[in-house]
């Protein structure tokens, strides 16, 4: 049992009335480049700042109970600017993609030889052990226990990736881990998680400053 990520000391209320919003950091050049980026510690680019600043325009009306970030400094950063004071928590840290850190899907497709993907062939070690999907989510659902009661006092804001946000939100939603790779996540935008009727729901989903025309690559 961790002793450094104890449970609450109370469950999950069961129709928590307050909202969970999800800021996705502002772009960074390997975002901007569709490289996969997990534990590497870049900045945002000038854009990826004014996103954060647009996000923060988004989230002005929520009355938030609690706000955490990832350690990273790309959602540190976003967070700042969105004028969210936050709190750091290790666990909201982006997938840890192993050996493919750094590297865009197409390299990695062209180098196996088939169209892999990460949800469904998973990473292999590099520099960094990786992780698998179903790890990503555990770490998703111990944020998710610390999260839903604070829902019940206000309305709580997570600052964090793309890949890690996506996954959260399929365990949020009840649903496998996997469901993840179903919905993209562009840098700079805001999602709001809520339940409807005592079900776990989206209420709107990669909100951002333009209706994005393909799917986000990184």
């Amino acid at each position: 049992m961790s002793t450094d990520d104890p449970l609450p000391d109370r469950p999950a209320p069961d129709n928590p009335s307050g909202k969970l919003v999800l800021l996705r950091h502002g772009e960074t050049e390997w975002s901007r480049q569709g490289r996969h980026t997990g534990l590497t510690d870049i900045p945002l680019t000038a854009h990826g700042e004014d996103l954060a600043r647009g996000a923060g325009r988004l989230v002005t009306g929520y009355d938030f109970s609690l706000v955490l970030t990832s350690p990273l400094q790309r959602a540190r950063r976003t967070a700042e600017l969105a004028g969210l004071d936050a709190r750091i928590d290790p666990l909201l840290v982006e997938w840890d993609y192993g050996g493919y850190e750094g590297r865009t899907t197409r390299e990695i497709r062209a180098e196996l030889g088939y169209n892999w993907s990460a949800f469904t062939h998973g990473v292999v070690r590099g520099q960094t052990p990786g992780e698998t999907v179903e790890e990503v989510a555990a770490r998703a659902s111990r944020v998710l226990t610390r999260v839903l009661p604070a829902m019940g006092e206000g309305d709580v804001a997570l600052v964090a990736h793309g890949h890690f946000l996506r996954i959260l939100t399929a365990v949020y939603l009840r649903l496998a881990p996997r469901f993840g790779a179903q919905i993209t996540l562009d840098a700079g935008s805001v999602s709001v998680l809520s339940f409807y009727r005592e079900q776990p729901a989206i209420l709107s989903w990669n909100y951002g400053p333009e209706l994005p025309l393909v799917p986000s690559e990184s």
